[in-house]
């Protein structure tokens, strides 16, 4: 296919253009979202509030608190003085590695993640409000305890393995991030008043962002519309490729069908052409050894290589692959021969 690069580089920039599209209606979505959602204080008022709504909740809102544990906090292991409710653990190897165009780029996998999560809940005036599943919000904001990068010292055979390996390690980072006891945090969500008496912030039932963010509301909405204009950017550059794409291959393919038709009218001018010189041969009255040998109608017109023959019209040679009808030589080309 003439347009087969064209088709492959439109396949991936549709791919990269949908996704642009779908991170930019999620983001207007989440801002429309964030903008209606109501935001209430945490105090003893707000019990009242949410006993008052069908099925004791409220679907969508924002509050603000102090990050409290219930219960014992995690203890950073990188700084024994920090606690926490929400703590992760990451290791990422770092090496260099050869592409298959033989250049040499830094690349990193993780190695491990571990989350630890113990309960807690935003409390403001001795109010609070209990924090279910924190692990699921699109948002998670938590400070970087510690951040360490270990680097590896190769020896003289690492760098030989590493040369015919195509692989060669840089060290290891060690990062520890941690949602810390006392910070004070925003939570977007769903709000439910529990058969316990307990108000819990949960991800929402209908699939809407769910933040817990150390952003106020305003700031959280102008860094949504911030990435949603640059995703907004991003879907008119790739639609912009995707139409110069799609207009070569329309052009190439109007172009190739151009060509096929004035192929065909070449091939049928040349048919044409081949029945009105038979027709005149016809009317001469051609002696049998000008005749073709197997429909006796048209002239001879094709020689058969390497045998030599001149015995068949154009029709019957199509149908004549393998052995000469004259001599049962094998037929290794043919080529046109008019005879005078």
């Amino acid at each position: 296919m003439d347009y087969l690069a064209e088709a492959i580089a439109l396949g991936v920039d549709s791919l990269i253009l949908a996704a642009c599209i779908k991170q930019y209606y999620k983001n207007k979505n989440a801002m429309m979202m964030i903008q209606g959602a109501p935001y209430l204080e945490i105090d003893k008022d707000l019990k009242e509030i949410v006993q008052t709504h069908p099925e004791g909740k409220l679907s969508y809102l924002s509050v603000r608190g102090t990050v409290k544990p219930l219960g014992n906090p995690i203890i950073s292991i990188n700084n024994p003085n920090v606690s926490g409710v929400v703590q992760l653990l990451r290791i990422k190897e770092h090496v260099i590695q050869r592409s298959t165009t033989g250049f040499w780029a830094d690349s990193e996998r993780t190695i491990q993640e571990v989350h630890n999560v113990m309960p807690f809940a935003l409390e403001t005036k001795g109010m609070q409000i209990e924090i279910c599943d924190p692990l699921a919000a699109d948002v998670l904001d938590m400070d970087v305890i510690s951040d360490t990068f270990h680097p590896t010292v190769p020896s003289v055979m690492d760098h030989i393995w590493g040369f015919f390996a195509g692989v060669r390690q840089r060290g290891v980072q060690s990062t520890e991030k941690m949602l810390r006891k006392g910070a004070m945090i925003t939570g977007i969500g769903e709000l439910v008043y529990g058969k316990d008496g307990t108000l819990r912030l949960q991800p929402p039932t209908s699939g809407a962002p769910f933040y817990l963010t150390n952003m106020q509301v305003t700031s959280l909405v102008k860094k949504l519309d911030h990435s949603k204009k640059n995703y907004r950017i991003l879907c008119i550059i790739f639609g912009t490729v995707g139409i110069v794409l799609g207009g070569l291959i329309i052009r190439k393919y109007w172009k190739h069908k151009l060509d096929m038709e004035e192929e065909a009218k070449r091939r049928l001018q040349i048919e044409e052409s081949r029945r009105e010189r038979r027709r005149r041969i016809r009317d001469e009255d051609l002696p049998d050894n000008q005749l073709c040998v197997v429909c006796k109608t048209n002239p001879i017109e094709i020689i058969l290589l390497p045998c030599g023959h001149v015995c068949l019209c154009e029709d019957c040679s199509a149908d004549i692959t393998e052995l000469c009808p004259v001599c049962r030589a094998g037929i290794e080309k043919k080529a046109v021969a008019y005879v005078l």
